[in-house]
């Protein structure tokens, strides 16, 4: 016992410095405060029926040609289903097959919601560029990329009425894509739902301070707007018609995972993509701001990969003499040269205690190791939960959209869409 409490005491002694070291330090415009209190640490809801090894019935479709393909939308009469690829590209693949894999149009920047037009255009949720339309002949055209004055930082999700109002989020104003999980750890509210009215131009906020504000989806009657706040774990209902008019009220909350996309199947529910599954990592780290905060201080100064800065190359005599070296700050992993030495290399090389606390936090809290067992909830239109798709070897699947028999999604990490036959799970055996 005498020993064991030694242990605590020495292990109490390393972490205290650094403890005060965190709580002390400012890391200038991140400031990580408590999750609201509507925020639950509760029990998750459950579906009735769950498939927990999704893969085991999953197949690849245009494998190697769809590098991170995050949203889809289907054609039903030409038979197409878009998605929109990490480098800019929207790519379309003939269905139920994949046999053709085809570059569509290239929007620039990273295309995220998708969705198809009653006029034949593509609306493209672009994250670094703002709301587009690609029409039939392909013309990419910027629809808005700022409300009320304020730019979009981080366009996500979208869908489109009958009447052709397009609906859409902007995860962040503040944190762009390559930010996105400074802005989740944040917990701070940067989101909006809006609109965008194609005769006038015109874009208005709908719902303001919105947590990393995700999927849209509007109702099958057109009265309601669902829309997906992912570090919430939560989707609302926002009314476009009726007494409650510009009124939000709750769908599902409570989510075992963190939602991204959600879609309409035409067939009374709504599929909820879960980007992962929810974790004691995760609770831990919304929880607890000062445990946020160590992980954005770990991962800005010293993890890995992103002290791999000042990428280059040098070159030298066949005696080891240097000749000329090629470096710039914006390099980062050129793999034929090499990766700069940085001040936080050298404290990893010199410091075992540092590179321990480093793995630690990597282990245990850091993103995106804590990114798993992702997949799909299906729902009622009252936010009853149905079905639910999820696999330990799943992460960061992104839109789940059913097509007939098949469940498609994809994937920001993958280079190809999924499928899943839904006659061979037991999740919809019973339906």
């Amino acid at each position: 016992m005498a020993s064991w409490h030694g242990f605590l005491k020495a292990v109490a002694l390393i972490l205290a410095p650094v403890a005060l070291a965190v709580a002390l330090y400012n890391p200038g415009d991140f400031s990580p405060v408590p999750m609201p209190p509507e925020y639950s640490y509760g029990p998750d809801v459950s579906a009735p029926r769950h498939d927990v090894r999704a893969l085991e019935r999953t197949e690849r479709v245009g494998e190697g040609r769809l590098p991170g393909p995050e949203d889809l939308a289907y054609d039903h009469a030409g038979g197409w289903l878009y998605t929109g690829c990490s480098d800019g590209w929207v790519r379309r693949v003939t269905v139920p097959g994949g046999d053709v894999v085809e570059d569509w149009a290239h929007t620039g920047g990273r295309p995220l919601g998708l969705v198809l037009a009653a006029d034949g255009g593509l609306i493209v949720a672009n994250a670094l560029i703002g709301l587009q339309r690609v029409s039939p002949e392909r013309e990419v055209e910027l629809l808005t990329d700022a409300a009320e004055g304020v730019k979009f930082a981080l366009t996500n999700g979208v869908d489109v009425a009958a009447d052709s109002t397009i609906y859409f989020t902007d995860a962040s104003y503040k944190y762009n894509l390559a930010n996105h999980m400074t802005d989740i750890l944040e917990a701070r509210p940067h989101g909006r739902l809006m609109s965008f009215d194609r005769a006038t131009g015109s874009t208005a906020v709908l719902v303001r301070d919105l947590y990393y504000a995700n999927g849209v989806a509007v109702s099958p009657d057109q009265s309601t707007l669902i829309y997906c706040e992912t570090p919430m774990r939560r989707c609302s209902r926002y009314h476009i018609t009726g007494d409650k008019k510009g009124t939000v009220e709750k769908l599902i909350d409570n989510l075992p995972g963190f939602p991204d996309n959600i879609r309409y199947d035409g067939e009374g529910r709504y599929w909820i993509a879960l980007s992962a599954g929810r974790t004691l990592q995760w609770d831990l780290l919304m929880k607890y701001p000062f445990v946020r905060k160590l992980v954005y201080l770990v991962d800005k100064f010293v993890a890995v990969p992103h002290g791999l800065k000042n990428a280059g190359a040098i070159s030298v005599t066949l005696e080891g003499e240097p000749m000329s070296m090629y470096t710039d700050p914006g390099l980062a992993l050129a793999t034929g040269w090499l990766k700069g030495r940085t001040l936080q290399w050298d404290l990893l090389m010199k410091y075992p205690f540092v590179r321990k606390l480093v793995y630690l936090v990597d282990k245990f809290v850091a993103v995106p190791q804590g990114l798993k067992n992702s997949g799909a909830m299906s729902v009622t239109l009252e936010g009853e939960p149905v079905s639910m798709y999820t696999d330990p070897g799943l992460a960061l699947t992104t839109g789940w959209l059913k097509i007939g028999k098949h469940l498609y999604y994809g994937s920001l990490t993958e280079t190809y869409l999924s499928r899943i036959d839904l006659t061979k799970s037991s999740a919809e055996l019973h339906e």
